[in-house]
Protein backbone atom coordinates (compact mmCIF):
# COMPACT_ATOMS: atom_id res chain seq x y z
CA UNK A 1 0.00 0.00 0.00
CA UNK A 2 1.41 3.41 -0.96
CA UNK A 3 1.61 6.35 1.43
CA UNK A 4 -1.55 8.09 0.18
CA UNK A 5 -3.52 4.85 0.46
CA UNK A 6 -2.25 4.35 3.98
CA UNK A 7 -3.25 7.90 4.95
CA UNK A 8 -6.72 7.32 3.52
CA UNK A 9 -7.09 4.10 5.49
CA UNK A 10 -5.97 5.80 8.72
CA UNK A 11 -8.45 8.65 8.20
CA UNK A 12 -11.25 6.17 7.55
CA UNK A 13 -10.52 4.22 10.73
CA UNK A 14 -10.35 7.48 12.69
CA UNK A 15 -13.77 8.40 11.33
CA UNK A 16 -15.10 5.02 12.47
CA UNK A 17 -13.64 5.39 15.98
CA UNK A 18 -16.79 7.05 17.30
CA UNK A 19 -19.89 5.35 18.68
CA UNK A 20 -22.34 7.88 17.24
CA UNK A 21 -20.85 7.62 13.75
CA UNK A 22 -20.97 3.83 13.90
CA UNK A 23 -24.63 3.94 14.93
CA UNK A 24 -25.29 6.43 12.13
CA UNK A 25 -23.69 4.09 9.59
CA UNK A 26 -25.77 1.23 10.94
CA UNK A 27 -28.95 3.23 10.33
CA UNK A 28 -28.10 4.27 6.77
CA UNK A 29 -26.94 0.71 5.99
CA UNK A 30 -30.54 -0.41 6.53
CA UNK A 31 -32.06 2.40 4.42
CA UNK A 32 -31.32 6.04 3.53
CA UNK A 33 -32.21 8.64 6.19
CA UNK A 34 -32.72 12.39 6.23
CA UNK A 35 -30.76 14.50 8.70
CA UNK A 36 -33.92 14.93 10.80
CA UNK A 37 -34.53 11.18 10.91
CA UNK A 38 -30.93 10.59 11.96
CA UNK A 39 -31.20 13.24 14.66
CA UNK A 40 -34.34 11.61 16.10
CA UNK A 41 -32.99 8.05 15.85
CA UNK A 42 -29.65 8.91 17.42
CA UNK A 43 -31.05 11.28 20.03
CA UNK A 44 -28.64 14.09 19.13
CA UNK A 45 -29.13 17.60 17.80
CA UNK A 46 -29.17 18.36 14.04
CA UNK A 47 -25.83 20.24 14.24
CA UNK A 48 -24.22 17.16 15.82
CA UNK A 49 -25.65 15.00 13.03
CA UNK A 50 -24.29 17.44 10.45
CA UNK A 51 -20.83 17.24 12.03
CA UNK A 52 -20.80 13.42 11.90
CA UNK A 53 -22.27 13.32 8.40
CA UNK A 54 -19.57 15.64 7.07
CA UNK A 55 -16.85 13.53 8.67
CA UNK A 56 -18.22 10.34 7.10
CA UNK A 57 -18.73 12.00 3.72
CA UNK A 58 -15.14 13.23 3.77
CA UNK A 59 -13.83 9.65 3.93
CA UNK A 60 -16.36 8.44 1.37
CA UNK A 61 -18.54 6.30 3.63
CA UNK A 62 -21.72 8.33 3.10
CA UNK A 63 -23.33 9.47 -0.11
CA UNK A 64 -25.75 12.35 -0.25
CA UNK A 65 -28.87 12.31 -2.40
CA UNK A 66 -31.56 14.89 -3.03
CA UNK A 67 -35.21 14.00 -2.61
CA UNK A 68 -37.10 17.18 -3.39
CA UNK A 69 -35.80 19.78 -0.95
CA UNK A 70 -34.45 17.24 1.49
CA UNK A 71 -31.00 15.71 1.67
CA UNK A 72 -30.98 11.98 2.17
CA UNK A 73 -27.91 10.08 3.33
CA UNK A 74 -27.08 6.53 2.37
CA UNK A 75 -24.18 4.15 2.84
CA UNK A 76 -21.54 4.19 0.11
CA UNK A 77 -21.08 0.44 -0.32
CA UNK A 78 -18.46 0.82 -3.04
CA UNK A 79 -16.13 2.53 -0.57
CA UNK A 80 -16.70 -0.23 1.99
CA UNK A 81 -16.01 -2.90 -0.63
CA UNK A 82 -12.81 -1.15 -1.72
CA UNK A 83 -11.63 -0.80 1.88
CA UNK A 84 -12.34 -4.46 2.56
CA UNK A 85 -10.37 -5.50 -0.54
CA UNK A 86 -7.47 -3.23 0.41
CA UNK A 87 -7.41 -4.69 3.91
CA UNK A 88 -7.48 -8.22 2.50
CA UNK A 89 -4.60 -7.43 0.13
CA UNK A 90 -2.58 -6.01 3.01
CA UNK A 91 -3.25 -9.11 5.11
CA UNK A 92 -2.17 -11.37 2.23
CA UNK A 93 1.05 -9.39 1.82
CA UNK A 94 1.78 -9.73 5.54
CA UNK A 95 1.09 -13.48 5.46
CA UNK A 96 3.34 -13.93 2.41
CA UNK A 97 6.10 -11.88 4.05
CA UNK A 98 5.88 -14.00 7.21
CA UNK A 99 6.07 -17.20 5.15
CA UNK A 100 9.12 -15.89 3.27
CA UNK A 101 10.82 -15.08 6.59
CA UNK A 102 10.17 -18.60 7.87
CA UNK A 103 11.65 -20.15 4.72
CA UNK A 104 14.75 -17.93 4.95
CA UNK A 105 15.19 -18.79 8.63
CA UNK A 106 14.79 -22.55 8.30
CA UNK A 107 16.20 -23.42 4.89
CA UNK A 108 19.80 -23.28 3.76
CA UNK A 109 19.39 -23.91 0.06
CA UNK A 110 17.68 -27.28 -0.22
CA UNK A 111 18.58 -28.31 3.33
CA UNK A 112 16.27 -27.74 6.25
CA UNK A 113 18.28 -26.48 9.23
CA UNK A 114 15.69 -27.71 11.74
CA UNK A 115 12.05 -28.76 11.89
CA UNK A 116 10.24 -25.79 13.45
CA UNK A 117 8.75 -26.39 16.89
CA UNK A 118 6.12 -23.71 16.40
CA UNK A 119 3.17 -25.15 14.52
CA UNK A 120 2.47 -22.24 12.18
CA UNK A 121 6.10 -22.16 11.07
CA UNK A 122 6.09 -25.92 10.68
CA UNK A 123 3.11 -25.69 8.35
CA UNK A 124 4.99 -23.18 6.16
CA UNK A 125 7.94 -25.60 5.96
CA UNK A 126 5.70 -28.58 5.18
CA UNK A 127 3.98 -26.69 2.37
CA UNK A 128 7.37 -25.84 0.90
CA UNK A 129 8.47 -29.49 1.04
CA UNK A 130 5.23 -30.50 -0.61
CA UNK A 131 5.73 -27.94 -3.37
CA UNK A 132 9.34 -29.01 -3.98
CA UNK A 133 9.07 -32.78 -3.91
CA UNK A 134 5.55 -34.01 -4.64
CA UNK A 135 3.50 -33.59 -7.81
CA UNK A 136 -0.30 -33.68 -7.76
CA UNK A 137 -1.96 -36.93 -8.91
CA UNK A 138 1.31 -38.88 -8.70
CA UNK A 139 1.83 -41.90 -6.41
CA UNK A 140 4.95 -42.38 -4.29
CA UNK A 141 5.94 -45.55 -2.45
CA UNK A 142 7.18 -44.91 1.08
CA UNK A 143 10.84 -45.46 0.23
CA UNK A 144 10.60 -42.74 -2.45
CA UNK A 145 8.87 -40.35 -0.04
CA UNK A 146 11.76 -40.95 2.38
CA UNK A 147 14.37 -40.36 -0.32
CA UNK A 148 12.79 -37.08 -1.37
CA UNK A 149 12.37 -35.78 2.18
CA UNK A 150 15.95 -36.81 3.07
CA UNK A 151 17.20 -34.18 0.60
CA UNK A 152 15.92 -31.63 3.09
CA UNK A 153 16.36 -33.32 6.50
CA UNK A 154 17.38 -36.65 8.06
CA UNK A 155 14.26 -36.96 10.24
CA UNK A 156 12.11 -38.22 7.39
CA UNK A 157 9.74 -40.08 9.72
CA UNK A 158 8.64 -36.85 11.43
CA UNK A 159 8.27 -34.95 8.17
CA UNK A 160 6.32 -37.79 6.55
CA UNK A 161 4.03 -38.14 9.57
CA UNK A 162 3.37 -34.39 9.70
CA UNK A 163 2.60 -34.19 5.98
CA UNK A 164 0.01 -36.93 6.46
CA UNK A 165 -1.37 -35.44 9.69
CA UNK A 166 -2.06 -32.10 8.01
CA UNK A 167 -3.61 -33.78 4.99
CA UNK A 168 -0.90 -32.60 2.59
CA UNK A 169 -0.25 -36.26 1.71
CA UNK A 170 -2.61 -39.22 1.81
CA UNK A 171 -1.33 -42.69 2.66
CA UNK A 172 -2.91 -45.95 1.61
CA UNK A 173 -1.14 -49.34 1.79
CA UNK A 174 2.28 -47.74 1.87
CA UNK A 175 1.61 -45.50 -1.12
CA UNK A 176 1.45 -41.72 -0.76
CA UNK A 177 -0.19 -39.10 -2.96
CA UNK A 178 -1.20 -35.45 -2.82
CA UNK A 179 -4.98 -35.28 -2.40
CA UNK A 180 -7.03 -33.48 -5.02
CA UNK A 181 -8.77 -31.53 -2.28
CA UNK A 182 -7.67 -30.60 1.22
CA UNK A 183 -9.70 -32.38 3.92
CA UNK A 184 -11.85 -30.67 6.54
CA UNK A 185 -9.75 -29.58 9.51
CA UNK A 186 -10.47 -29.22 13.18
CA UNK A 187 -10.57 -25.59 14.37
CA UNK A 188 -7.07 -25.95 15.85
CA UNK A 189 -5.55 -27.31 12.65
CA UNK A 190 -7.42 -24.77 10.53
CA UNK A 191 -5.92 -21.96 12.60
CA UNK A 192 -2.43 -23.38 12.15
CA UNK A 193 -2.95 -23.79 8.41
CA UNK A 194 -4.27 -20.28 7.90
CA UNK A 195 -7.50 -19.11 6.34
CA UNK A 196 -7.13 -20.63 2.88
CA UNK A 197 -5.31 -23.85 3.68
CA UNK A 198 -3.66 -23.78 0.28
CA UNK A 199 -0.46 -25.68 -0.36
CA UNK A 200 1.63 -22.95 -1.90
Amino acid sequence: MDESGLRELVETYKALADETRLRLLGLVAERPHTGKQLSEALGVSPPVVSHHVERLKRVGLLRELREGRERVYGLDRETLTRLAREQLRQTEVEVDAEGDRVLRDFFDGERLRAIPAQRKKRVVVLRELLRRYFEPSQEYPEHEVNERLRRAHEDVATLRRELVMYGFLERERGVYRRPERQPEYSSTLAQELGAAGDDR
